[in-house]
């Protein structure tokens, strides 16, 4: 989207999207580059949300790692959004990642999410926070396993 930046008619750049935090873009989206860059720009413009119609597997990831929510919908539901938001530029989109739903004025949609990203969004955890809730249980592991390493002794013949 760098190129399109410049163009004062691209959508983004349009006032009444200000402030947008979801981004409602096509099929291809997030299926080429995967690398961390491109989700960590989306994050940094103020996207919270990319709905698409699918994502590769290491966007999707990426995303989630860095708190972007990448739902997928039904292309057919994709364009009947941006319709509904062309006749109604700035219309709200309200996205309820619980029930895994998006509501744009009287209709409302499904996206899929995976269950795992959908819960460490819900509970605002990350890689580190998820390792850490098993922190008994390692320290437990590790005391263990000390015990059956081998131990150097001082002093005496070998």
């Amino acid at each position: 989207m760098a190129d399109w930046r410049e163009d004062p008619e691209f959508v983004l750049n349009l006032p009444i999207y200000k402030g947008a935090s979801v981004l409602v873009a096509g099929r291809d989206f997030g299926t080429g580059s995967s690398r961390e860059w491109a989700v960590w720009a989306l994050v940094n413009y103020g996207f919270r949300v990319v709905l698409a119609p699918r994502f590769g597997d290491i966007f999707r990831g990426n995303a989630a790692e860095n708190g972007l929510v990448a739902g997928e919908m039904a292309e057919v539901e994709v364009e009947e959004l941006w319709d509904s938001l062309e006749h109604d530029p700035g219309k709200r989109l309200e996205i309820d990642v619980e029930r895994l739903q998006v509501r744009c004025g009287e209709s409302s949609y499904n996206f899929a999410y995976p269950e795992h990203f959908r819960q460490r969004v819900m509970r605002g955890l990350d890689e580190i926070d998820l390792t850490l809730e098993y922190a008994a249980e390692i320290a437990a592991f590790e005391t263990r396993r000390r015990a059956t390493k081998p131990r150097e002794t001082s002093g005496g013949d070998s």
